[in-house]
């Protein structure tokens, strides 16, 4: 028996997709008025994160009032932009927490790696020796204001990986 409705059930997480809020792959887009100006803002929110990954300024509409509305393609890019600003913040926190170093010994060349823990109750760092062959020759705890540079590095290998 044929009907004019759609053969389909929405369930409660079907993606929403309207002109000022739009989800798809992991993300939601929130078109928002601007706190500081009479323009708007687009906010992206990775799904499962209480906070924006990323807030900019949104296009006025073509009545100069409203904003432009939200769109596939409009959203694929601000996907990949909120996904790139991710990654950068990711690459930024690791530098901030794995610094190394290269030493030069009489067995050769060594790296010594400081791996800082930012624990909220026991912060802490690992300082490790790595020979050429990338076998781990020692490894200590240290604290995590420990400051690694080539000076400190041929100091700890000089005093037998003993803890600084």
């Amino acid at each position: 028996m044929p009907t004019d409705a759609p053969d389909f059930h929405e369930s409660d997480d079907a993606l929403v997709q309207e002109d000022r809020l739009w989800q798809g792959n992991g993300w939601t887009a929130r078109v928002i008025k601007n706190e500081e100006d009479e323009g708007w803002a687009v906010a992206m929110i990775k799904d499962g994160e209480p906070e924006p990954a990323l807030v900019g300024p949104w296009t006025m509409g073509r009545d100069k009032k409203n904003p432009k509305p939200l769109d596939v393609n409009a959203f694929n890019t601000l996907v990949k932009t909120a996904n790139e600003v991710l990654r950068r913040h990711e690459q930024q926190l690791h530098a901030q927490l794995h610094k190394s170093v290269s030493v030069s010994t009489d067995a050769g060349q060594l790296k010594v790696n400081l791996d800082i823990v930012p624990d909220e109750d026991d912060p802490y760092a690992t300082l490790s020796a790595w020979d050429g062959y990338g076998e781990q020759l020692a490894s200590v705890r240290v604290a995590p204001t420990f400051k690694l540079t080539v000076a400190s590095a041929e100091a700890w290998v000089a005093n037998d990986y003993r803890r600084p």
